[in-house]
C-alpha cells in the first residue's frame, strides 16, 4: 500500500511538469511504469523539459546532437526535448513577442545580441572564461557586451567574399574589381553583387573612413557617408559605384542570380557567402574558387572592399525553469566536437579554436576566403532605419537613375534617412 501511495504521488508531481515554451502540455504520468521509476539511479533529477529553436536547415544536425546529449546525461535525468524550426534571423522577434514563453535554448545572429540582452532574456554566462578561451576572439567579442559574455559562440562564417571561375581568372586577376569587370566584359560575362541589400552595399564604405553605426541610445544611427571632408568623401564612393554600374561586366543580382548565372555560364564571379559554396562547386566543378573581396577604384586610389562579418551563437532563456540544463545543452551544442560535426554536415565555419584549426576547415576555399576577408570586416551594429534607404540607394545607383551632378544631394538625403529619429 505504501509503495502504491508513493507511486501515485510521483505521478501527480510529474503531471505538473509543463513543456516550457512549446505551447502544449505533457500528460505522460498516467502511463508511467512505477517499477521503472523506482529503479532509476538515485542521482536522477526527473524529467527535464527543454525547447530548442534552430534553423530549418539544421534540424537533422540538431536531432543528432540532442540525441547524443541525452545519451551522455541519461544517468542524471530523463529528458523531454522539443526541437522547433526557427531561423536565426527570426529569433529576436519571436523571443521578444513573449519572453516568458520562448524557447529555453535558441540560435541567433550576433546583431540581435544587444536587444536580447536588453530584454533580460539573456544574462551573462556563468563559466564565461572557459568559453572565451575555447573560441575565436572575434566570435567571443560578437557574443559580448562590455566584456561580459552573453551567449555561446557557434559559427564564425556569416560574412561574404568573392567567388570566381578559374577558367577565366588567374589569381592575380582577382585582386581588383576593375580587373575582374574588364575580363568579364571582354568575355561577354558578368560579375554579380546584390546592390539591393544594405548588408552587401556596406562593402564600398567599410574601409574609406566614412562611418555608419548604432547610436548610444541603441536605436538610432549615426552616419558620415555624405561627408565632404577627408581623403575619401561620400561623393567619391557614389561616383565609384556609378562607374561600376555602367560597366558591361557588372550585374546587380542576388544569390539566385549568381547561382543561376554560374549554371548557365553567364556569370563568372560574384559576391556571396559560404551558403552558396555547394551550388557553385557543382556549377563550376574544378574551376570553382573563392578569395577575399578585391579592391575597387575610389578617389583615384585602390580601396579594399570592406564587409560585415557575422557570427551565430546559442542563447539560453534566463526565465527557463531548467536553466542549468539549458546551459549544459547550449555548451554541448557549441562544443569542439559538435562544431566540427556542424562543419561536416552543414559546411558552417566553426567559432571554436580547435575545430577551426582542422585541416578540412583550413582547406575549405570558401571558409579560407571568409577568414581572409574578416581582417577587413566589421561587426554589424546598426539600427532598423538603415536598411530600406540603403537598399533603395543601391537599386537606384545600379539602374543609373542619378547623374554625377546629383550625387551630393543623393548622399545628403541618404544620410538623413539613415539617421532619422522615430
Amino acid at each position: 500500500m505504501k509503495k502504491r501511495w508513493i507511486g501515485m504521488l510521483l505521478a501527480g508531481m510529474l503531471l505538473g511538469v509543463g513543456c516550457f515554451g512549446c505551447g502544449q502540455e505533457k500528460d505522460d504520468a498516467s502511463s508511467l511504469d512505477l517499477e521503472t521509476v523506482e529503479e532509476q539511479p538515485t542521482d536522477n533529477q526527473g524529467v527535464i523539459t527543454l525547447t530548442v529553436w534552430g534553423a530549418e536547415e539544421d534540424q537533422e544536425l540538431l536531432k543528432k546532437i540532442i540525441s547524443n546529449f541525452q545519451e551522455k546525461y541519461k544517468s542524471e535525468a530523463t529528458f523531454d526535448i522539443q526541437l522547433m524550426p526557427v531561423g536565426e534571423g527570426d529569433c529576436k522577434k519571436k523571443v521578444l513577442d513573449n519572453v516568458l514563453e520562448c524557447a529555453d535554448v535558441f540560435s541567433f545572429a550576433d546583431d540581435q545580441l544587444m536587444a536580447l540582452a536588453a530584454s533580460g532574456v539573456l544574462k551573462p554566462i556563468e563559466n564565461a572564461e572557459e568559453i572565451k578561451k575555447n573560441n575565436l576572439e572575434g566570435a567571443v567579442n560578437a557574443a559580448s557586451i562590455n566584456d561580459k559574455l552573453y551567449a555561446y559562440p557557434l559559427t564564425a562564417d556569416n560574412g561574404y567574399f568573392m567567388y570566381y571561375n578559374k577558367k577565366y581568372f588567374k589569381e592575380s586577376d582577382v585582386t581588383t574589381l576593375d580587373g575582374m569587370l574588364e575580363i568579364a566584359k571582354k568575355n561577354n560575362k558578368k560579375i554579380t553583387m546584390d546592390w539591393n541589400s544594405g548588408w552587401y552595399l556596406y562593402s564600398f564604405f567599410g574601409n574609406t573612413g566614412l562611418e555608419v553605426g548604432l547610436g548610444e541610445d541603441g536605436v538610432t544611427n549615426y552616419c558620415t557617408w555624405n561627408s565632404t571632408e577627408g581623403d575619401i568623401k561620400g561623393v567619391d564612393v557614389a561616383k565609384a559605384m556609378y562607374s561600376i554600374s555602367k560597366n558591361a561586366g557588372f550585374q546587380n543580382g542576388n544569390d539566385s542570380a549568381l547561382v543561376e548565372g554560374a549554371k548557365d555560364g553567364s556569370v563568372i564571379g560574384g559576391i556571396s557567402g559560404v551558403w552558396q559554396s555547394t551550388a557553385l562547386k557543382e556549377a563550376w566543378g574544378d574551376d570553382y574558387a573563392a578569395v577575399k573581396l578585391p579592391t575597387y577604384t575610389c578617389a583615384g586610389k585602390q580601396v579594399q572592399m570592406g564587409s560585415y562579418v557575422g557570427y551565430k551563437m546559442i542563447g539560453i532563456n534566463s526565465h527557463s525553469p531548467n536553466k542549468e540544463w539549458a546551459a549544459k545543452l547550449a555548451e554541448f551544442i557549441t562544443s569542439e566536437e559538435n562544431q566540427t560535426l556542424r562543419f561536416e554536415m552543414r559546411g558552417q565555419g566553426p567559432a571554436n579554436i580547435n575545430a577551426s584549426a582542422t585541416e578540412s576547415v583550413k582547406n575549405d576555399l570558401a571558409i579560407k576566403a571568409l577568414i581572409e576577408q574578416s581582417d577587413f570586416g566589421s561587426l554589424q551594429r546598426i539600427g532598423g532605419k538603415y536598411w530600406d534607404p540603403v537598399a533603395a540607394f543601391g537599386e537606384n545607383m545600379a539602374s543609373g537613375k542619378y547623374n554625377a551632378s546629383q550625387l551630393q544631394d543623393v548622399m545628403d538625403d541618404l544620410v538623413a534617412k539613415i539617421t532619422e529619429i522615430g
